[in-house]
């Protein structure tokens, strides 16, 4: 069972709204495990949504192309 919203064990892939005037899409990486998290930081209080397990780069490709984002920022 997955935590993950977006979780492919399923069968599924269920898309989180996304608000690109409210948010902005975000890579959130461990420096200790080195685990990456793709989501949403929202603009006015920060607040990060996870979205989707970042296992490699063709997960990144998807995250983009679900979402319509060109490019995400990364933060440690």
């Amino acid at each position: 069972m997955s935590i993950f919203k977006n979780s492919r064990s399923k069968g599924r892939f269920e898309t989180e709204a996304f608000n690109p005037d409210k948010q902005y899409a975000v890579i959130r990486s461990s420096i200790c495990t080195g685990e990456k998290v793709a989501g949403f930081r929202d603009k006015k209080d920060g607040h990060f949504t996870e979205v989707m397990l970042i296992r490699s780069p063709k997960d990144i490709e998807e995250f983009k192309a679900t979402y319509g984002v060109k490019s995400l920022k990364t933060e440690y």
